[in-house]
């Protein structure tokens, strides 16, 4: 999840490298009580509540719909994280659709929070990119349609660095002591410790997880700080403050580029991280109908690409390439899709996995 600059736009391409899985099959929907809308689309009236980070309400990220339903108003409740997205889900039945990033689809699925997808009724869904539809997939069902995508990378001052990282395991160089930050959550950080150290970190032995422990603890001289905000990292780095920040995304990059901050965005030799968000359909709503069309226009190709340029995030729909600027599609790296294969991509995790994640971090970070 969820957000952009090119620090997840490096990111962005390598997870198209990846894409060369098939296209995976429409899930049937679940029988609804909800009647279909009879009258025309101008005609509808009434309200889509979203789930949603912050900066992707802007209604040029799904213009169909409004232009088809003019009288539908459509309104959001923002998340910090995907942690939060998950609480919020569980204590409110009135959202229609979730924007939730892929290490938590699993939750929300066991939850009963969504509702499987029938693609059927998604037009623009065989333009997808296979790869990160099969992401949306839990147990064999689509639950989620991928929408965007981006990189958890090393984002770096090159004017205040002597040696600029090649690698996770250049974050524990002592040049960077007390100028660097990380992501603060446990699963991002186990990831790059474990990638670090040639480990799976979905398949750590005790034995290879004690490693990664001890690693982390070895890091934390180098640190100045957790991380959290994106807007926070570009304010820092563009201040002086920071000069290496671990698990950056796409935005904070391109926000710092924008300044004309001198950064390089690495996408470390292990792999980078990627992540994937997607779309679901409440199991509580009233407003199926709106929901298919609200998701749709969301996924339509000039949807798509005006937010690639705007955020730097890459666009789920294979169409919208065409439709993008230059400058965005080359810093994507969409002209080159065979660099996505080298990405290291979040899955839907289970609930065993997410504690275990969060445990290890809050034990790193209460060590002295």
């Amino acid at each position: 999840m969820k957000l952009f600059s090119i620090t997840r736009m490096w990111a962005s391409l390598a997870l198209i490298t990846c894409f060369g899985l098939t296209a995976c099959a429409a899930q049937p929907a679940p029988t609804q009580d909800q009647p279909t809308q009879a009258a025309g689309p101008s005609s509808v009236k009434g309200s889509l509540l979203v789930l949603e980070w912050s900066g992707f309400e802007s209604t040029d990220f799904y213009l169909p719909f409004s232009e088809q339903y003019p009288d539908v108003e459509v309104d959001y409740s923002y998340m910090a994280d995907d942690a939060e997205a998950f609480a919020k889900a569980q204590n409110s039945s009135d959202f229609d659709v979730m924007h939730p990033c892929a290490n938590y689809y699993r939750l929300f699925v066991e939850k009963g929070l969504v509702q499987p997808i029938d693609t059927s009724r998604l037009k623009n869904f065989s333009s997808l990119y296979p790869e990160l539809v099969k992401i949306g997939q839990v147990d064999g069902v689509q639950y989620f349609i991928p929408w965007d995508w981006g990189y958890d990378a090393i984002l770096v001052r090159t004017d205040k660095v002597k040696t600029v990282p090649t690698s996770w395991a250049d974050l524990w160089n002592p040049e960077y002591k007390g100028r660097m930050s990380i992501i603060d959550t446990g699963e991002e950080t186990y990831q790059v410790t474990a990638l670090a150290l040639g480990i799976d970190p979905y398949n750590a032995t005790p034995e290879q997880d004690e490693q990664i422990k001890k690693k982390l603890l070895e890091l934390k001289p180098n640190l100045v700080s957790y991380w959290s905000d994106p807007t926070e990292v570009s304010n820092l780095m563009a201040n002086g403050d920071l000069w290496v920040v671990a698990n950056a995304w796409n935005e904070s990059y391109i926000n710092l580029v924008n300044e004309n901050i001198p950064v390089e965005y690495v996408m470390p030799k292990e792999k980078a991280i990627g992540y994937s968000c997607g779309y679901s359909i409440s199991s509580k709503t009233k407003n199926l109908d709106l929901a298919y069309a609200y998701i749709d226009a969301r996924l339509d190709p000039q949807s798509l690409a005006n937010m690639a340029n705007d955020q730097g995030y890459g666009p789920s729909n294979k169409d919208a390439i065409a439709l993008m600027d230059k400058e965005t599609v080359a810093m994507l790296g969409l002209d080159k899709p065979d660099t996505l294969n080298n990405i290291f991509f979040m899955r839907p995790l289970t609930e065993a996995q997410h504690q275990h994640f969060t445990e290890v971090w809050t034990e790193i970070k209460a060590a002295p």
